[in-house]
């Protein structure tokens, strides 16, 4: 780490914007000590409020999430931004595509936007977004938005690391039919009708409304023991409009988990998944150690021979 674990941390939860970035540049890259300062921080987390935005690309997940950070700021709460890009093939490092559709926010004192690689994560979050997440929890930022990569109908894994998770569509996603099959109209506590303004919008919000009505109640997180039902909400967020109608939608949302207890259900699955994470990844590490890497590339050749089968 650039600067020494206990001033790292110190530096965090006094939300100095510098060493937030450092410690969120340490986490990404897995560097020597990073492990230690997440324990170190982990109980100062919990406070932050998670919502995920994901859906298919040009969907206008970005300037969404743009108008939200603004206006929860008008409300006087914090906000932090983890926006996943696709990797580039020749750094590994974030395309910053998300970035430069943010400037309305990004000298915003209140707000630390940070961009990750997907890093070839296929289910839209990068795999240290958690993580980074976590940081800007222990800063203090009070509301964190989690966008995803944009990859399509694998972005299910966004459900499993969010409060509220809204699904962003366009007039062109598709007919119902189709929507219904990709994954993502499973994990969608509110849908977002995005670019309302165009042809076809208000059909669109119709056919996904007739494939609500036919969904599992089985969803990402589990049986929905609140009585809340997805509803699809129209917006036009280049230029603002329905931006305050979710954020009321969100608000609702938040107080039905709260006062149905669903919202600790869902983080302590959420905590589940996390354990069960680390412990597979260190597993395989430990697996694969010199000799057990030795053999498999001894008996490749037998299995390409086919004496030997995998």
């Amino acid at each position: 780490m650039i600067a020494s674990g206990a001033h790292l941390v110190q530096g965090v939860l006094r939300r100095e914007r510098r060493a937030i970035a450092q410690a969120i540049s340490s986490v990404e890259n897995s560097h020597p000590g990073a492990s230690e300062f997440l324990n170190a921080i982990y109980g100062c987390t919990g406070q932050a409020y998670r919502i995920g935005v994901t859906g298919p690309p040009g969907a206008g997940k970005s300037t969404l999430t743009n108008r939200l950070a603004g206006l929860y700021r008008q409300r006087r709460l914090s906000v932090g931004i983890i926006a996943v890009d696709p990797t580039s093939p020749f750094t590994g490092g974030a395309l910053l595509g998300d970035r430069v559709r943010m400037t309305d926010v990004e000298l915003d004192e209140g707000v630390f936007i940070r961009s990750m690689a997907s890093r070839g994560s296929l289910g839209g979050l990068s795999k240290k977004a958690k993580e980074a997440a976590d940081v800007l929890d222990a800063a203090g930022y009070e509301i964190i938005l989690m966008e995803t990569v944009g990859v399509g109908q694998s972005e299910l894994e966004v459900a499993g690391a969010s409060d509220t998770t809204l699904v962003v569509l366009v007039p062109e996603s598709g007919d119902g039919i189709q929507a219904m099959k990709a994954g993502l109209m499973e994990i969608a506590d509110l849908f977002v009708m995005n670019k309302a303004d165009r042809p076809g919008a208000d059909q669109a919000v119709q056919s996904i409304r007739m494939v609500l009505g036919f969904r599992s109640p089985l969803a990402a997180h589990g049986p929905d023991v609140t009585g809340w039902r997805a509803d699809i909400l129209k917006t036009v967020a280049s230029e603002g409009r329905g931006i305050p109608e979710l954020v009321e939608a969100i608000g609702r949302h938040k107080e039905s988990l709260e006062r149905s207890g669903e919202l600790l259900r869902r983080r302590q699955k959420r905590m589940e998944g996390r354990v069960r994470e680390l412990v597979e990844e260190q597993l395989r590490i430990d697996f694969w150690d010199e000799k057990r890497a030795a053999l498999l590339r001894q008996g490749i050749a037998q299995v390409l021979e086919r004496r030997q089968t995998p």
